[in-house]
Formats: C-alpha cells, sequence, structure tokens
C-alpha cells in the first residue's frame, strides 16, 4: 500500500470517528437524528418496498358464529326515548377568532405544534418543544394520538380541559367556532415529497389542523397549519374528505366553568358513550350507502371496538383492509390490533403489526401490539423484546401499558 493511500485510509478513518464522536452531543444528534432514520427508510424501502396493506387471513370458522348485520340502524331507535329535541339558535354566516401567533412544526410534531397554538389562545406561554419533550420525547416517534394531547392539557395545563369526541359534522365544528372556541381536527395531508418513506410512498399522512374561523360564503374554513403555513383556507367539501379518515375526531379546549355550555353547544355528543352511538349509526349507514368506501368501513370497525365488540369489529376492519388503505394508516389508528387481539385472530394481529413496523418502526403502540401477538404466540423472549422497544420509544406515555405487558413473563 503506498503511502499516500494510507495516508487518505486514516484521514477518512478519522472523519469517520469524529462523526461519530459529534453524533453523541445530544443537541447534534437531535438535529441529526430524524435525518439519518429518514435517509436509512428510504434506502430500505427502495431496495424491499412496504407494499399495498395486506388483506385478511382465511378465519377459520368458530362453533357459533353470531350473525352480523352492518345495515344502518337508525339514530332515532340510538337515542333514549327521553331525550328533548335540542333547539340550536342559527349561526351567523361568517365567524373568525382571532388566530394566534403561528408556530411551524419541527419533525413529526404536528400535534404539539398544533396544541401549542391553540394553548396560546388561552394565555399558555409555552411552545411546542414543552409539549413534546413530554408526550413524544423521542423525535423519531412519528404520532400523537388525541388522548395523549387530551394528557397532557389535564396534567401539564390543569387549569383548562379538553375534550374529543368522533363522528364530528361540519355544523358541529361552526357551532363551537362561533361560540368563539378554536376546534382541532385530525385529517390528511400530502407530504412533500422530499418526506418519502421510498420510490412508491403515496405520501398519504395524517395531520392536526387547528380551525378559528368558517365563512359560509365562500364554504370555506380558516385554519392554521402547523406544516404548510398560518391562516390558510379549506373548503368544507375538501375537509370533510379528509377528515373521514380519523372517524371525524375533533378535540376542543375550554375553561372548566364553562362546561354547561360545552354541553350545551355538543348536545347529546358530549356523553362519550352516546357520541360513539351516534357515530357508529352514520359510518354504518355510510358503508351501507357507499360499500366501496373503505373509510366507512374502518370508520365502522373503529367504533365497534369502542363498545367492546370485537368480533364484528374485525369483519369490518376486514372489510377496509380488502377495500384497500393507505401505507400509513396503521401509523395512527390501532383499533384493529385490538379488535384481532381480541377476537382471537392472532395472525392477523402479527401481519398487520409486522406491516405496520416495516412502514413505521418508531411506532409504541404497533410494538406493544405485536408483543402481545408474540406473547399468544409463546414468544416470551420476542415479546419482551418488543415491549421494551415500545417502552424506549415513549417512556413518559406508555411506560405503564409496557411495564404491565413485561410483568406477564417477569
Amino acid at each position: 500500500m503506498s503511502k499516500r493511500l494510507r495516508n487518505i485510509l486514516i484521514a477518512l478513518a478519522g472523519v469517520f470517528l469524529l462523526a461519530i464522536v459529534l453524533y453523541q452531543i445530544p443537541r447534534v444528534k437531535a438535529a441529526l437524528a430524524w435525518r439519518v432514520e429518514k435517509y436509512t427508510l428510504y434506502f430500505k424501502n427502495t431496495i424491499h418496498p412496504p407494499g399495498p396493506v395486506p388483506t385478511a387471513l382465511p378465519v377459520t370458522p368458530q362453533p357459533v358464529t353470531p350473525t352480523l348485520s352492518y345495515t344502518a340502524t337508525p339514530l332515532a331507535e340510538l337515542l333514549p326515548s327521553t331525550t328533548p329535541t335540542a333547539t340550536l339558535p342559527p349561526l351567523p354566516a361568517q365567524v373568525s377568532i382571532k388566530s394566534p401567533q403561528y408556530e411551524k412544526q419541527t419533525p413529526n410534531n404536528c400535534g404539539p405544534a398544533t396544541l401549542s397554538m391553540a394553548l396560546h389562545m388561552y394565555g399558555w406561554d409555552g411552545n411546542q418543544a414543552d409539549i413534546a419533550s413530554f408526550i413524544k420525547p423521542v423525535i423519531g416517534d412519528r404520532n400523537v394520538n388525541p388522548e395523549e394531547l387530551r394528557y397532557y392539557v389535564r396534567t401539564q395545563a390543569g387549569w383548562l380541559n379538553l375534550e374529543y369526541r368522533v363522528g364530528g359534522s361540519i355544523d358541529t365544528l361552526k357551532r363551537l367556532i362561533a361560540a368563539n372556541y378554536p376546534v382541532i381536527v385530525e385529517s390528511v395531508t400530502s407530504l412533500d415529497p422530499n418526506d418519502a418513506l421510498g420510490p412508491t410512498d403515496d405520501l398519504w399522512a395524517a395531520h392536526y389542523l387547528l380551525l378559528t374561523g368558517y365563512d359560509d360564503n365562500t364554504q370555506t374554513f380558516t385554519i392554521q397549519d402547523s406544516y404548510h403555513g398560518a391562516d390558510l383556507k379549506i373548503t368544507y367539501t375538501k375537509l370533510e374528505e379528509e377528515w373521514k379518515p380519523f372517524n371525524n375526531v375533533y378535540l376542543v379546549m375550554y375553561f372548566p366553568q364553562y362546561e354547561d355550555e360545552i354541553k350545551g353547544l355538543l348536545a347529546s355528543n358530549w356523553d362519550p358513550d352516546q357520541n360513539r352511538q351516534n357515530a357508529l349509526a352514520a359510518s354504518q349507514a355510510e358503508s351501507a350507502s357507499n360499500p366501496t368506501d373503505a373509510f366507512a368501513w374502518f370508520n365502522v370497525g373503529s367504533n365497534l371496538v369502542y363498545f367492546d365488540r370485537y368480533d364484528e369489529a374485525a369483519i369490518a376492519y376486514d372489510k377496509a383492509r380488502a377495500l384497500g388503505l393507505p401505507l400509513r394508516m396503521f401509523r395512527y389508528q390501532f383499533g384493529p390490533f385490538l379488535a384481532y387481539f381480541h377476537s382471537n385472530r392472532n395472525d392477523d394481529l402479527l401481519v398487520l403489526t409486522n406491516y405496520a413496523l416495516d412502514v413505521t418502526d418508531m411506532s409504541e403502540e404497533s410494538w406493544l401490539w405485536y408483543g402481545f401477538g408474540l406473547y399468544r404466540q409463546g414468544d416470551n423472549a420476542g415479546a419482551l423484546k418488543a415491549w421494551e422497544k415500545a417502552e424506549k420509544i415513549n417512556p413518559n406515555f406508555y411506560e405503564d401499558q409496557a411495564q404491565k405487558a413485561i410483568a406477564l413473563i417477569q
């Protein structure tokens, strides 16, 4: 080997070692970790693309199979007979709440950024980093659930309350905004191609939006979008389309002393059980009127899971999978994991959690349920590793669940 070549190799080795040392500095690691993960995923998915969402495995008939029906139940039959008919005043044609200071999200941080903007409207003075450090301390954690946002408000901003409901409507959103309550919704966004996970990425992702106004004349909402910009407009029709995949979930914050006002605005949807009954009826009606709507079937499954009707929910999820779902669907919604686990369809649970982890390795929810699938299969060592991974990704929110799971085999 020539002296010149040896010197080049020594220099390259030195640069490599220096890079490793610098990467251990917390600030440097925080800035680069998500980029390293992004390019690693892109390379992996170029060689081995995740492919479409797998369809359900054949189900072995059980000795007693319940008759399942997805014919929409009339909403009037679901409501208690004593429920009075609410008379709500007509809404103004246009409402605008003063926008908060805009906060551009950092990577994978739309939930904390959107909640931060909403909290600023109630006098809070923190930022998205404060929220993220509590509910998603690992930057690579790709998802924040409505439950986690509510948990933050209730534990770290206890002078406020936050509730979320599903099955929302355009009228519900307008009524809350008209009463001066900004509303957070979870909907679909199209990612920048630079954020693709691979060459076959459908660029479909979940995204939180803060709604601060509406205008019936233009049929638009005013939104604060931590990814795309401040005071943007979205049509009612577009929002309905992009909101449906997340069961039309909406979140509203309020001072506890005004809870009665919120109850009046939400009417029968204030009660969580009744809200789910309403949402179930609506999703059943949608799946009946349009049997090829995968998101309607998915919402049927999610609403059935709420009532522990797991066998029926699993069948609804089977239908949604057969019709086709976006590759990131199981990064954000985990009802199918519960349905397949509790209906004793462990093979489907493992197939789906494997797929979800192929798409998003940094998902504590997927690791948790993958661990339960392995545990039921008798692979205690594999289950333990999966649960430890879940705990590592989100020690603040998932520590208790992971620890309870780990205790099963210790």
